[in-house]
């Protein structure tokens, strides 16, 4: 007797009452020889259950999902109230053609001056952006064959390393050609079909990309399922006259903050090649870092596009829930994931964001979308924005290196746009993580349990094996108390949209952590490690909000940091503007990663 707990109604609670609780996870780290034993003892019938539940317990994930009564009635997908249009922002037609849309996001981006974007005599780093590209194409300095040719030979090159740590899984070099060849008459005939044409896209692994089959890095998906034709994000890019180069590597199934891939080598970070890329999106994000690629496309189910672009100091972008259709992915029948960009600048972000977006047609009838539209870039109108700190949750972070530089950009904001910090209180962010793992967890076995019981998952991964045991252990009541909590953390979230325009965190708790020699092998499994890579990013997967993650410098060992801002749901204008403020305001020389290559050399 006395388990029971009742929690108050969401709109009763106390605020000023909350107070603040570090995440300690229960959990051992495990890696090599240690993990495969303690797979076999976790999948054993009785032992394996009873760690899972003691692991559980401790964890506080029974107490909240078994032994409390939440008032609120579940919310299985986001539900967002009416929102007002975004000022001053061009509306894009998302029935229209990619290419059109393009366009409109051109006339939001400032004046392009190649004298200085593609000045050789600069001796600081920077990344080129897709006009950039486009320009040396139109100005016949360069060919996307030629460009072609370069990329190729720097992906066998990886390839051939030892050990394996392939940027791709799937790669075709004369499917490259025949799509660049096709790019270069384009431009010889004086047709090009956007300014992302002959632009080089990497696409991660879970997304349906025609010929190639999804295989979600795994070694057997394949096997299984077929893609007959390309994702519709995909298929928007192409319409586009994108270059895609292949297949990006992830961490399997996309159950995973840090790369890690037995099956095909693990992605190493560019800027430290001992240190983790992040993930789930690893290849997506090294592969735009290490100047190969001007965008990749990745899916964000668990922070999965923000966490490898904060750890290899890129731009992602994760959108509101519903704004782009997931149809032809791996994971497009879920309630948490989207498909997104990453590249290197908030410019390019916009690119393929206007290329890629629009709901699909159930989306559309369930979350009523506004029309999407763009911040007018060519305007200096970002402030006076008020911007929601909750200061001991954005404290909390592995060094102090990452909160001084994301403090430090706050008070930029404030000095320089005359931005307003608005401190803040987030109510149960313990139980948002358990909301979040049951949610995505019970969405992944529902996809992949057919194959599983098929025997398949004895070829997953060990790390992964883990997490679907986990998932097993809940039932029907967890799933519901789950949604039911979804309800309460949206109330807390728009009350907090209401006082503040965004809410501002790092975007990771720590910077790249290194890669144990021993996880090479047979993988890793580090919750510690996870909780401070997902620290911050999982209101913008539950309850469906906007967010990006934008680098703002470096730790002491000169590691990434990124700057997470959330918006309010289908925000993303407001979003990428303040993402440009802050990109502006980190306008100094940024780091060159040691695994750079310039593709676009054209002295």
């Amino acid at each position: 007797m006395g388990k029971k707990r009742i929690m108050q109604p969401a709109k009763d609670i106390d605020l000023s009452a909350v107070k603040y609780e570090h995440e300690d996870i229960q959990a051992p780290h495990l890696t090599g020889l240690t993990l495969k034993l303690f797979i076999k003892i976790i999948e054993a019938p009785l032992i394996g259950q009873a760690i899972i539940h003691h692991l559980k317990k401790k964890n506080g994930m029974v107490e909240t999902l078994r032994n409390t009564v939440i008032p609120e009635p579940p919310m299985f997908k986001p539900e967002f109230p009416p929102q007002d249009p975004e000022p001053n922002t061009l509306l894009l037609d998302e029935d229209g053609k990619p290419e059109d849309r393009v366009e409109t996001a051109l006339k939001c981006l400032p004046e392009y001056n190649p004298a200085v974007s593609l000045n050789s005599e600069l001796n600081e780093f920077r990344y080129w952006k897709i006009r950039d590209f486009a320009y040396t194409y139109r100005s016949k300095l360069v060919t996307p064959s030629v460009v072609a040719e370069r990329i190729i030979a720097i992906i066998e090159d990886f390839n051939h390393k030892k050990p394996p740590q392939p940027l791709l899984i799937t790669f075709d070099a004369e499917e490259v050609r025949k799509q660049a060849t096709a790019s270069t008459k384009r431009f010889e005939e004086g047709r090009p079909l956007s300014m992302l044409d002959g632009i080089f896209v990497a696409i991660k692994d879970d997304i349906g990309l025609y010929p190639f089959i999804a295989k979600s890095a795994t070694t057997w998906i394949d096997e299984v399922r077929t893609t007959n034709a390309d994702a519709v994000s995909v298929s928007r890019l192409r319409s586009c006259g994108v270059i895609f180069v292949g297949k990006a590597n992830m961490h399997e199934v996309g159950m995973g903050t840090t790369g890690n891939n037995p099956n095909y080598g693990t992605t190493r970070n560019p800027h430290a090649s001992d240190r983790y890329t992040g993930g789930s999106s690893s290849g997506p994000a090294a592969i735009v870092a290490c100047g190969l690629c001007s965008a990749a496309l990745g899916t964000d189910g668990g922070g999965s596009i923000r966490i490898p672009s904060s750890l290899c100091g890129v731009v992602g972008l994760k959108t509101t829930y519903g704004r782009t259709d997931m149809t032809g992915s791996l994971c497009d029948s879920g309630t948490v994931e989207i498909i997104g960009p990453i590249t290197s600048s908030v410019e390019d972000v916009m690119l393929i964001y206007a290329a890629i977006l629009g709901s699909s047609p159930a989306e559309r009838i369930s979350l009523r979308p506004p029309p999407p539209c763009l911040p007018n870039l060519t305007t200096n109108e970002t402030g006076p924005l008020r911007l929601g700190k909750y200061t001991e949750w954005f404290n909390d972070v592995h060094s102090t290196d990452i909160s001084d530089k994301c403090e430090d950009i706050l008070n930029q904001l404030i000095k320089t746009h005359g931005c307003e910090v608005v401190e803040i209180v987030i109510p149960e962010l313990h139980e948002m993580r358990t909301a979040h793992l049951v949610t995505i967890g019970s969405e992944a076995l529902s996809s992949l349990n057919p194959d599983c019981e098929d025997g398949k998952d004895v070829r997953m991964t060990y790390d992964v094996r883990i997490n679907m045991a986990l998932f097993r252990s809940f039932g029907a009541s967890d799933y519901v108390a789950a949604q039911r909590l979804r309800r309460r953390l949206m109330h807390y979230h728009m009350e907090i949209f209401k006082k503040v325009d965004f809410i501002v965190t790092p975007t990771t708790g720590m910077t790249a952590p290194k890669i144990p020699r021993s996880a090479l092998n047979f993988g890793e499994t580090n919750i510690q490690v996870t909780g401070y890579l997902m620290r911050f990013i999982l209101a913008a997967n539950l309850l469906g909000l906007p967010a990006i993650s934008i680098p703002v410098g470096y730790d002491k060992e000169g590691l990434p940091i990124g700057l997470q801002l959330i918006g309010r749901p289908w925000g993303e204008a407001s979003l990428l503007r303040l993402a440009s403020a802050v990109e502006e305001l980190c306008g100094g020389p940024r780091k060159q990663p040691s695994s750079f290559y310039d593709v676009l050399k054209t002295d």
